[in-house]
């Protein structure tokens, strides 16, 4: 079954590409091609609060996936 996100609402959009940025940001911090420093310069890219929750909810799922702490 496949599914064209292009048709999704902006919103689901959106949530999808906060959750592929904070898969990066812990994938680097993985490899030790960026620190803490990463999570809080992207936080400061989002304006609306609750991107800025989804955003911390990701990070947090992707460290666990991850084995990042």
């Amino acid at each position: 079954m496949s599914h064209n996100l292009s048709l999704l609402p902006p919103d689901e959009k959106n949530k999808i590409e906060l959750e592929k940025q904070a898969s990066f940001v812990v994938w680097q911090m993985k490899e030790a091609k960026a620190g803490p420093e990463a999570v809080r310069e992207q936080m400061l890219k989002i304006n609306d609060d609750g991107e800025k929750a989804w955003f911390e909810q990701c990070i947090e799922k992707h460290k666990r996936l991850m084995g990042v702490m």
